[in-house]
């Protein structure tokens, strides 16, 4: 039986004035008010979509059956629910990880590289952050793969000495601005 027809219609228009009530009903006792309409409304939605396997003498029966089966899975969301929102209150007293010193070597490294030459830059990019092989980003390039090699070679040099050098003046500005441990005024032991 098709759900479109008239006499489909009919039929589903009557189990609902006949058990809307004792299924809200049903519903409220077993998860409460606030839940119960949203429980009868997928039992209704279910017994629309399933009308043709509804057994006429037991329509009743067939409700209060899929109702449990909706109240179940209500019940058991419940549950996930509960168990996650303990979970995460669990959770906050969780140090979460410091990704600053992360950050901040990603951020010398994009310093170094806008230092270098556009076409350093370009070599570069192609092949750690765009992870092309030698022979791709030559044809992005257009030059020979001997060509491209020794770009490379003389741009990771020059990064790596450039980024050798921010290391030494991290280093020697971290010693010029270290605090002492000896307070001012006193001598040392």
């Amino acid at each position: 039986m098709e759900p479109d027809d008239a006499a489909a219609r009919r039929r589903f228009e009557e189990l609902f004035e006949a058990h809307y009530a004792e299924l809200t009903r049903f519903a409220t006792r077993r998860v409460g008010a606030d839940a119960a309409g949203d429980i009868v409304a997928g039992t209704f939605l279910i017994a629309w979509r399933r009308l043709g396997e509804l057994p006429p003498d037991h329509a009743r029966a067939w409700l209060y059956s899929t109702a449990r089966q909706v109240i179940a899975n209500e019940l058991r969301g419940r549950t996930r629910l509960q168990r996650l929102t303990d979970k995460a209150a669990a959770g906050g007293d969780v140090h979460a990880a410091d990704h600053s010193a992360r950050v901040d070597e990603q951020m010398r490294v994009r310093a170094v590289l806008a230092e270098l030459s556009p076409a350093d830059q370009e070599v570069l990019r192609l092949i750690e952050w765009e992870g092309l092989d030698v022979a791709e980003a030559a044809l992005v390039l257009r030059c020979t793969r001997t060509a491209l090699k020794v770009r490379l070679h003389r741009a990771r040099r020059r990064f790596a000495q450039r980024l050798l050098a921010t290391d030494e003046q991290d280093t020697s500005t971290a010693r010029r601005t270290r605090p002492s441990i000896v307070p001012q005024g006193s001598t040392s032991p």
